[in-house]
């Protein structure tokens, strides 16, 4: 059973759905395995929970 773990910044129930069915179906087409065995976690994150190089992601949204 695949788990696919998607790091992103909050999102609203429709924009999830979304997403869980994009990577099931591609995941299940390219690794030859029904969709039904597909795991999808989604972890939202805040961006004053990023760095990148040395800046909080919220700081350099500005």
């Amino acid at each position: 059973m695949p788990v696919i773990t998607i790091d992103a910044p909050p999102m609203n129930k429709e924009q999830k759905r979304e997403l869980v069915s994009s990577f099931a179906r591609t995941a299940s087409k390219v690794l030859n395995l029904p969709v039904s065995a597909m795991v999808i976690i989604i972890r939202e994150v805040e961006s004053e929970n990023v760095g990148t190089g040395d800046i909080l992601l919220c700081d350099r949204e500005h």
